[in-house]
């Protein structure tokens, strides 16, 4: 928070710039662009990462300033992507007609993103291998995200979810840490060790964001179908007849808050809560292993141990007031 308030001012100029690489010719577009950077706000301030990780190798966070605008291009144009898939109505409020926001949408996530990395301000040498990682992270997390919505439950466990979960959450932080390497003028193997942390953070911060789900009531997992590694971890936590139930309640959840709620309850038992802990504690040893492999500078390597930290609390408790809460708020 305070490296993002220290460098807001950047940010935002370098957020103005990206949108004037557009043209005179595409008014429409970039205010159509801007519409939507305006109404997608982050709660958590993850678009300073790549400028952590070029400060760790470096010293200096600010030549990373135009990842930051790359990160939060991306993310604000795949959270829209998935509010559409997901059938929710919340391009309206943009100001926008759907097939507008939809084109914006596209603008935001690859074109744009790939203006910002051939700017000057980024050393000629580095252009084409940063615009390489913003493809990579498209098909990836396109990879991902088709995962998620097929909502596969045949053969389902906690290795195949973090499969979806390092498409559609990892590929995104593993590219703009990967790039904040490149641009560092990093060899491929450190870069490589930069990906895998971006990778394994975005696994730390989708199950940081599962518990929310619950937590919050917004219970847009229950609602969508989706195949969550809590849900991975219930159905290795049954067996038989008791699986096939948990499989029964999945797939009614999405019209039965009396299925919801019986889902919920089997989500949050004990033993189930168990095998989710141990996994949100896998992820985060693996995360700060790599951290101390890298090494690099102390201060902004400390920083990334800290957000590591941050990301992987467990939250859900066992108790039934969490299931009885979910009834009342689907």
């Amino acid at each position: 928070m305070d490296l993002h308030r220290e460098m807001s001012a950047d940010i935002e100029e370098e957020r103005k710039s990206a949108l004037a690489m557009l043209g005179p010719s595409a008014a429409s577009v970039r205010a159509a662009v801007a519409d939507l950077m305006e109404h997608r706000t982050f709660t958590y301030p993850h678009s300073v990462l790549p400028m952590i990780v070029h400060a760790v190798e470096t010293g200096a966070p600010g030549p990373a300033v135009p990842l930051a605008v790359v990160h939060e291009l991306w993310w604000t144009s795949a959270c829209y992507l998935d509010d559409l898939a997901d059938g929710q109505g919340v391009l309206a409020a943009v100001g926008l007609r759907e097939s507008e926001a939809l084109l914006a949408t596209l603008i935001s996530g690859i074109p744009l993103p790939l203006l910002v990395v051939q700017s000057p301000r980024i050393p000629e040498q580095a252009r084409g291998p940063l615009s390489a990682e913003i493809v990579r992270c498209w098909i990836d997390a396109t990879e991902g995200q088709l995962r998620d919505l097929r909502a596969d439950v045949d053969g389902i466990t906690r290795d195949t979810v973090v499969a979806a979960y390092r498409g559609k959450s990892g590929s995104p932080y593993s590219m703009v840490t990967a790039m904040a390497a490149r641009l560092a003028g990093r060899s491929d193997e450190r870069v490589e060790l930069w990906r895998e942390f971006g990778n394994v953070f975005g696994v730390l911060w989708q199950l940081f964001n599962d518990q929310q789900d619950i937590l919050t009531g917004r219970n847009e997992d229950l609602a969508n179908g989706t195949v969550t590694y809590l849900l991975a971890c219930a159905l290795e936590s049954a067996d038989g007849d008791a699986a096939d139930h948990v499989l029964e309640l999945h797939t009614a959840a999405r019209r039965s808050p009396d299925a919801a709620a019986a889902l919920t309850g089997i989500l949050l038992a004990p033993d189930v809560l168990r095998r989710f802990e141990q996994g949100i504690g896998a992820f985060r040893d693996r995360a700060h292993r790599l951290l101390r492999e890298l090494g690099g500078d102390a201060a902004y390597s400390t920083l990334l141990h800290d957000l590591v930290d941050r990301a992987s609390p467990m939250l859900l408790p066992a108790v039934e007031s969490v299931a009885r809460a979910v009834s009342t708020q689907l």
